[in-house]
Formats: structure tokens, C-alpha cells, sequence
């Protein structure tokens, strides 16, 4: 199938740190050039990934700005997801389907860690009274899989698929330090370090400094460089041979739960949790 002109950029494009523009998804689409990708269908996916939990219904306009994918495309990708029953659309906004969720449940309901987390999950939010999440490293991203809340303690709802910065989040960088040094260095080159609050790490030396302490005590604490307000403390969960596949955290509120609390008294309960689920990893 031959390739579609790159999309003209919207004026939403982004900018890099160091001033250039950075390519929109369409433009990253684009640029693969493998005779085998389907374009089409990595737009459609995009379409799918430009719906959240803050922006529940779109427009066609707001979904070709934000991903830089062609109106006319965007309205094909639209309308295919609703012949299949994975969108509606009222007037002109467009909205996903609970019938999307099925694309997803394959590979949570497939996953042994995924489907026997949740009793660990739930008996240390049971004890501490606090928010406990399980995610992987997918994408360059944090990939939630599994999750015990006991209240919102972030802007955003954070469920199974949920995706967050692994360079700011306590998740992230439990993983991020478990990477070899090569995979590390491409991960830092791929990755913009965005300043999610003032208090977030945005240069690649300071980053390895911090994931460097990671490595050596065994867990990650961050404070409020994800979300002015929130606190999270997380270990590594390893698979048989020693290699981190997952990691554990809980989050709370920082005004109400201090570090020394974190480490003292949640971090004993992460790795107790952390070895229970490591035997369920190959």
C-alpha cells in the first residue's frame, strides 16, 4: 500500500526542550518506511490512544490536532470504529464504546500476573489504608496492570492500562534502573524530560544520579515531580532469573503521609508483596 504524504503539522505541534519541533504521531507513522506496516491501521490505533479520561469525547478536528493525522483520515478511522461498535458519536463529538475495552482484556486475562495481583494488591491496601499499583514498563512508558485504590489521589484515574512517564514516576524508575546500560542510554535519547511539576528531574545526568541511588537501595521514592501533592514509593518485581519484569508501588498524598512513613512502614509491605508475586513470573 503506498504511503500517504506526511501530514501538514498542526498549529498544536509540539516543541522540544531544545526548541525544535517534535514530530506528531502522524509524522512518526510516516517516517516508517518497512513495506509491511499498514498505515492505516497505526492510525486508526492513534485515533483510538487520542481518547482519555480528560478528554472523554473528541472532535475530528480535535483528533487530527492532536495527533497530526489527516481530518479526512481521522474521519475514516471514526467511522470504521463505529460500523465495528467501538465508537459512538453524538453531533459532532465522538466518544469510545465499552466494547473497546475487549481489546485489552486479551492480554490482561492471559497474563498470569495480572489476573493473581489483585489479592496481593488488595491485602496491602487492606493493611496500610493506601492506593497499590502494579505496572511494566511498555512503550517507554508506565503500564498499569493492576490496581487496589482506596481514593483518588491523583488528578487522573489510574486503572489496568492506564500509562504514565517512567522518568518521574516511582514505577518508572524502579524499572528504568533495572535497565542495561545501553537499553538506558536509548531510552534517555528517545525520551523529552518534561517538567511535570517544578520539582521534576528533567536532565539526563541528574536522572542517571537518581536512577544510580535506585539501583543501590532497592526502591524508588518520588516526590511530587509527577503531581504537585502526591508521594509514591515503589520496588522492583523480579522474575525467576533475577530479571525485573514489573514493579510495585503506593502512592499517597504528601501533606498527609511523610517519607519516613513511606519507607518505615510501606516499603517493608511492598517487598513482602513483591517476593509473593515474583513466583508467579517465568
Amino acid at each position: 500500500m503506498p504511503k500517504s504524504p506526511p501530514a501538514r503539522k498542526p498549529s498544536g505541534t509540539r516543541t522540544a526542550s531544545s526548541g525544535t519541533a517534535e514530530p506528531t504521531i502522524a509524522e512518526q507513522i510516516d517516517a516508517l518506511t518497512d513495506p509491511s506496516f499498514m498505515t492505516s491501521f497505526a492510525r486508526g490505533l492513534a485515533v483510538i490512544r487520542a481518547f482519555s479520561d480528560k478528554r472523554r469525547t473528541l472532535t475530528i478536528a480535535q483528533i487530527s490536532t492532536q495527533t497530526g493525522i489527516p481530518r479526512a483520515a481521522v474521519r475514516r478511522c471514526l467511522h470504521t470504529l463505529r460500523q465495528l461498535g467501538y465508537a459512538d458519536a453524538e453531533m459532532n463529538n465522538f466518544a469510545l464504546r465499552p466494547k473497546i475495552l475487549s481489546l485489552g482484556y486479551s492480554y490482561l486475562s492471559s497474563t498470569p500476573l495480572s489476573v493473581s495481583a489483585q489479592p496481593c494488591l488488595d491485602t496491602i491496601t487492606q493493611r496500610l489504608h493506601e492506593s497499590c499499583s502494579l505496572a511494566v514498563l511498555d512503550d517507554d512508558a508506565v503500564l498499569y496492570l493492576a490496581r487496589s485504590a482506596t481514593s483518588r489521589v491523583m488528578s487522573v484515574a489510574l486503572n489496568p492500562g492506564s500509562r504514565l512517564p517512567a522518568y518521574c514516576t516511582s514505577l518508572g524508575r524502579v524499572m528504568l534502573a533495572a535497565l542495561p546500560d545501553d537499553a538506558l542510554d536509548a531510552y534517555l535519547d528517545r525520551v523529552k524530560l518534561r517538567a511535570m511539576t517544578p520539582h521534576t528531574v528533567t536532565t539526563q545526568k541528574r536522572l542517571r544520579e537518581v536512577l544510580a541511588g535506585v539501583r543501590e537501595a532497592g526502591y524508588a521514592l518520588v516526590d511530587e515531580e509527577l503531581e504537585i501533592g502526591l508521594r509514591s514509593i515503589a520496588v522492583p518485581v523480579r522474575g525467576a532469573s533475577g530479571t525485573v519484569l514489573a514493579a510495585l508501588n503506593i502512592g499517597a498524598q504528601a501533606t498527609r503521609v511523610p517519607r519516613e512513613q513511606m519507607e518505615a512502614q510501606f516499603l517493608p509491605a511492598l517487598l513482602k508483596g513483591s517476593e509473593e508475586l515474583s513466583v508467579l513470573l517465568p
